[in-house]
């Protein structure tokens, strides 16, 4: 019998958690405003060798604890693919959890639950799994993991975060650590560095690779820009870039 938790399981987690998120968020309303919602949206543009590049258009909507998003991918003729995606984040004295699950065209259903757990300095962790349906991953990290790592922010204005998303059902061995700085400059700018490592192979039976990558983005306002330079994306023999500007509203 496989030991691994089973996507049905992991499914069955995150919804529960965000049902009950969501009914102690509704049983302390009190005389507190109610929460607005708060948008971005965020075209990219996707360039990689030996493919014809790629564009993306994200609207993500927040309400309160609550998110939401919409998006489509489009890669020439070759491949598209349109995404729908909810999360809650349930804070507790002890932390936070935030439960998610995302449809997408070609039948793909994917969730995760992530968990932060400490005070200033926390544990960072988590588990995703999906229906192994055809998909072009944008988060660029194995989807069936799990996450471990720890972040502070003892350093004011300053965030902190390291932290490992492994690979734990496809015996492909993938591994991707991140390292990333957050600085809230004031209370118009910030800036986000990513710098990541990863390891192992596209397929169980593929020949290993390894890559670097690091992304910077950039915050002024409502307005934002993103830059990215990966190696061996997705695990492939591919390299890319990519660019975002979008804003806020």
């Amino acid at each position: 019998m496989n030991s691994q938790p089973s996507f049905k399981m992991t499914l069955g987690l995150a919804m529960t958690t965000a049902l009950i998120g969501t009914c102690n968020m509704a049983s302390a309303k009190d005389a507190d405003a109610e929460p607005t919602w708060a948008f971005k949206l965020t075209p990219s543009l996707y360039a990689t060798q030996n493919e014809a590049n790629a564009a993306d258009v994200n609207l993500r909507g927040n309400l309160g604890n609550q998110t939401t998003w919409i998006g489509q991918y489009v890669r020439g003729n070759d491949f598209q693919q349109t995404r729908w995606g909810y999360e809650y984040s349930a804070d507790f004295s002890w932390g936070q959890i935030v439960p998610s699950v995302q449809l997408a065209s070609k039948g793909f259903v994917g969730t995760s639950v992530n968990f932060q757990i400490g005070g200033p300095t926390y544990l960072i962790t988590g588990l995703g799994r999906t229906n192994l349906k055809e998909y072009y991953n944008l988060t660029f990290d194995p989807n069936d993991s799990y996450v471990i790592g720890f972040g502070t922010k003892t350093i004011r204005n300053h965030t902190l975060n390291l932290f490992s998303v492994k690979d734990n059902r496809l015996n492909t061995g993938q591994i991707v650590t991140h390292g990333t700085w957050r600085w809230k400059i004031d209370d118009a700018q910030r800036l986000v560095i990513d710098v990541s490592r990863k390891s192992g192979r596209l397929t169980q039976y593929s020949d290993p690779i390894k890559g670097n990558g690091i992304s910077i983005s950039y915050d002024h306002g409502n307005q934002f820009v993103k830059w990215a330079k990966e190696q061996k994306v997705n695990f492939t023999d591919n390299n890319q870039q990519r660019i975002s500007a979008g804003l806020r509203f």
